[in-house]
């Protein structure tokens, strides 16, 4: 038993039940968080709930699942923060894995076919609203609007790499706190999350930080050399074993290349991912993307966990001696390890030192120029998926030293149009939650499927 009286046992049912109800994307996840453990349980306060989630958000990585990370290493050491995250996870892990099983194994049944289809209407409707909802937190003032917009040609236009973009934005952010520009001292942070406020003096915790949350430099670099090792050691030794042109070697570089640069929440790393995972790697096809993110936005747990998916296909394709379902397994479990074990270090590392990271102007700066240029970015996925959902073929074409894909007309997907003008009536008019919305072009699809083949 710990000195706010919550014994370990009861946090485990807890976070499971968090996990649980973790639909939507990252602010219904948080939304539900804050209702779980601030309004219903009081363990933690407002002021300590968004401080955590503050400092989530300036990490690369999913921060809803880093925000449980945090706030079970809060009340239970380092075994509450591991059973936090690794719960927020699991069921997405499972679902996922199911569902890319059922995929690969009955994609051509004419049910699964209508089942994807109409997904692919509603995840695009999904994505655009997300780019409205970040957007309007993001974009307060004209340079940050500009910096989307740069970031949007950049990529969309030119191709630019999705790190260096970020890179850029940070230290333009960086430079611009530590010159106290107003634009970019407006920038960042998050406001009021439930509907119900509890002081931090009214928690089960208070308003004191636990005597092992503080700062601690010999435990923070014991602790992450171990989660460093559990992240790189199998790296290092796949490389070793099986080359660099191996398809596990190419998963386990590549994703753990993106654990580190992914800032801006899952909608950027899809980006990221469908440009390298599609256009270089050739692991899934631009539908395939789609009919992944589906299968994310409709299981529990991070949106982040469409990249299992990406590395279970970009196995299967390549098997080696393996059965393709094996190796597909493989590949989706090494993408899942790579890509949430450096979540733990980075909490369980820079947890403590919290204090010190909110204070720095210049920092958050940074952090509201890359949410900025997150939101050009997430723009150009929107667009991408909006080309490959609406028309069956794309033709390059060279601009001004820009390539680009353009739609062939003719090709027009007349069907897929009017469920995704559907769904967008249903979000923006009618204000539709999104799993309904899903579900609801999920059956469409189904049912079109099988009208359209005679049943």
């Amino acid at each position: 038993m710990n000195d706010h009286g919550v014994p370990f046992s009861e946090a485990m049912k807890v976070w499971a039940r968090v996990a649980a109800l973790s639909f939507g994307g990252p602010a219904g996840q948080i939304a539900v968080m804050h209702r779980i453990v601030v309004e219903e349980k009081k363990w933690i306060g407002e002021h300590r709930f968004l401080q955590a989630l503050n400092y989530c958000t300036l990490l690369p990585g999913p921060e809803a699942q880093q925000l449980a990370v945090y706030i079970g290493w809060l009340m239970h050491k380092t075994k509450g923060g591991l059973v936090a995250g690794i719960l927020f996870v699991l069921p997405g892990l499972i679902a996922i894995m199911a569902l890319s099983w059922i995929y690969v194994l009955l994609g051509k049944i004419t049910v699964v076919q209508g089942l994807f289809f109409g997904l692919k209407a509603a995840v695009l409707v999904i994505v655009i609203e997300a780019v409205l909802r970040v957007g309007k937190r993001a974009l307060k003032n004209n340079v940050m609007r500009g910096l989307a917009a740069a970031a949007f040609v950049a990529i969309f236009f030119y191709d630019a790499p999705f790190p260096l973009i970020i890179v850029a934005a940070a230290l333009l952010g960086w430079l611009g706190g530590r010159l106290g520009w107003k634009p970019f001292l407006a920038a960042g942070g998050h406001g009021k999350v439930g509907d119900k406020q509890v002081a931090d003096a009214e928690s089960l915790l208070g308003e004191e930080t636990p005597p092992h949350a503080r700062p601690n430099l010999r435990w923070s670099l014991g602790i992450s050399g171990l989660f460093l090792a559990l992240w790189l050691v199998p790296v290092a030794l796949i490389w070793a074993m099986l080359g660099t042109d191996n398809v596990f070697t190419q998963i386990a570089l590549f994703f753990s290349q993106m654990a580190v640069v992914t800032f801006g929440g899952a909608y950027a790393v899809l980006a990221y991912v469908a440009q390298q995972a599609v256009d270089h790697y050739h692991w899934v096809k631009p539908g395939e993307m789609l009919d992944g993110l589906g299968m994310a936005e409709t299981t529990p747990g991070p949106l982040i966990m469409v990249t299992q998916f990406v590395g279970f296909l970009g196995a299967w394709r390549s098997p080696g001696s393996l059965n393709p379902v094996l190796a597909g397994t493989l590949g989706g479990l090494l993408t899942t390890w790579v890509t949430f074990t450096p979540c733990f270090l980075w909490i369980f590392f820079g947890a403590p030192f919290v204090e010190a990271l909110r204070a720095n102007k210049a920092l958050a700066a940074a952090l509201g120029a890359v949410t900025a240029a997150v939101v050009g970015v997430i723009l150009n996925l929107a667009v991408w998926f909006a080309l490959h959902v609406l028309f069956a073929d794309l033709r390059p074409l060279q601009w001004f030293g820009a390539h680009l894909e353009v739609p062939v007309l003719a090709s027009a997907n007349l069907p897929s149009m009017i469920l995704a003008a559907a769904a967008a009536v249903a979000v923006f008019r009618f204000k539709a939650g999104m799993v309904p919305v899903l579900l609801v072009c999920s059956l469409v699809g189904v049912a079109y499927f099988l009208i359209a083949g005679g049943i």
